[in-house]
């Protein structure tokens, strides 16, 4: 694999990377909302990219993106193939071999970034890409799925960052936050068409 090459985000339809847990949580709302998910970005002519996991919520997202007729690519690294049940019946499966790269790849795929309920992964992905764009590393939207206020302990701590002076408004506002699937990928769907350039991270 070809670990130096950059794959532009300025594909023919859409791309949007979904982060979520690879359990499928405590009761059915959790994986309920995954399937919405993937049935609204199917609903859109989206590219779904995500982890390359069959399990738990990422699994519930592919087979929903799947099932509802949208292209979807798994990127996931070799270590995790066993561990994470790699989805064998993707439009693509990208085999990296780091967690670095993967996530790497996931963002050079895509024109938007959400994140819906999940554990320290699903954080650490959010926060990263958040990031990224805080520092311009790219300019496209990212999403927050407030389901059933499973973030909202989160959101009040971010406020809290901002009131203590280590977060601003103007990072605050890069983070689009719905509890409804639909009205996340509306606010977000503007954005992405008219985010340009490819993610480049040095």
């Amino acid at each position: 694999m070809d670990e130096g090459r950059r794959v532009s985000s300025s594909v023919t339809r859409p791309s949007v990377c979904v982060y979520c847990g690879a359990r499928p949580g405590v009761g059915e709302q959790w994986l309920k909302q995954a399937h919405l998910m993937g049935e609204a970005i199917a609903a859109r002519g989206w590219r779904l990219v995500y982890g390359g996991g069959n399990v738990g919520l990422m699994g519930a997202v592919a087979d929903a993106a799947l099932a509802n007729g949208a292209e979807v690519v798994g990127v996931i690294p070799e270590r995790l193939l066993t561990l994470e049940v790699a989805h064998q019946g993707l439009s693509e499966l990208v085999v990296v071999q780091t967690m670095h790269q993967r996530k790497q790849r996931m963002a050079e795929l895509s024109q938007g970034f959400v994140a819906l309920p999940g554990g320290i992964g699903t954080f650490e992905e959010l926060f990263e890409v958040w990031t990224w764009r805080h520092l311009g590393y790219h300019q496209h939207p990212i999403g927050l799925l407030n389901a059933q206020g499973f973030f909202d302990g989160l959101l009040s701590f971010l406020a809290q960052t901002e009131t203590a002076g280590f977060t601003d408004p103007s990072q605050h506002a890069m983070l689009s936050v719905e509890r409804d699937v639909d009205a996340l990928l509306d606010r977000m769907a503007g954005a992405m068409h008219t985010s340009t350039g490819s993610f480049q991270l040095i």
